[in-house]
């Protein structure tokens, strides 16, 4: 395992791949930590060398008190990449991830070869969605939606026939602190790109599940809208994380896009 601490927050990385290989950097969603990307990196790590790491609020990295902020979580990913010695990379993420990644765009398109946005938009939610959702988890904890959760992560067919990868799942979901998921809620309540990513003119990857409850297709596909030349492709099937429900598929795709991008 590997840790940095980055501008006073530790975060918690992981790096495979042949060194000296372009890099890609993977972002995971809310109430994850970076293993959502395994099925995915052990394909990736071939051709790429492959960064993830636990977002501030998750898995083994520190838990700041307050409201999480874009611009926090952006701090936390350049800050990453500098301290690796990373210029420039491919940046994929889920969810929020796929936030960050829209925002990373924004901050520092130099620095980004390539996007990939999966099952995210440029704005997720309302204030009051966002809101509930917070005091819910602090006032009866993460495991009060964790059933909830499930179902907008995962896809009847995955929770019907996979019932032990979904308990292992859910596990991960319920050894998440409460005050880092609902500090990053907040993130998703107060930032709002969709003024700002029509500018991106990097190549853009964007997947859809068709079976997300969390982030419709009609969402994601109305963010594609607005990146001039992106690409769009919606899994048949498949819930809010595709990285675990189909890696196979979404290593594949992402290794055609990012060589038809020139990254590597």
């Amino acid at each position: 395992m590997n840790f940095a601490r980055i501008n006073g927050v530790l975060l918690h990385f992981r790096v495979v791949g042949p060194e000296g290989a372009p890099v890609v950097v993977l972002a995971n969603s809310l109430g994850t930590d970076a293993r959502i990307w395994d099925g995915v990196i052990s394909r990736l790590a071939t051709t790429y060398r492959v960064v993830s790491y636990d977002k501030r609020g998750h898995g083994l990295s520190d838990i700041p008190a307050g409201d999480y902020t874009l611009d926090d979580h952006l701090d936390d990913l350049f800050g990453l990449a500098d301290h690796l010695g990373i210029e420039r990379f491919a940046l994929g993420g889920v969810s929020i991830g796929g936030l960050i990644t829209q925002g990373a765009a924004l901050r520092a398109p130099e620095r980004l070869t390539a996007l990939v946005i999966c099952n995210s938009a440029a704005k997720s939610g309302d204030h009051a969605f966002w809101a509930a959702r917070m005091n819910a988890v602090l006032e009866n904890g993460v495991a009060s939606i964790a059933d909830g959760i499930m179902e907008r992560w995962f896809s009847p067919t995955f929770r019907a026939e996979r019932t032990e990868e979904l308990a292992g799942w859910r596990n991960m979901f319920l050894r998440c602190d409460s005050e880092g998921y609902a500090a990053t809620c907040a993130t998703l309540r107060d930032a709002d790109l969709r003024d700002r990513i029509g500018t991106i003119r990097l190549p853009t990857l964007l997947v859809a599940g068709e079976r997300d409850l969390a982030m419709p297709v009609a969402q994601v596909e109305a963010t594609a809208k607005t990146i001039a030349g992106s690409r769009f492709e919606v899994f048949p099937g498949v819930g809010h994380i595709p990285s675990i429900e189909a890696p196979e598929k979404l290593a594949q795709l992402m290794l055609e896009f990012l060589k038809e991008a020139g990254h590597g």
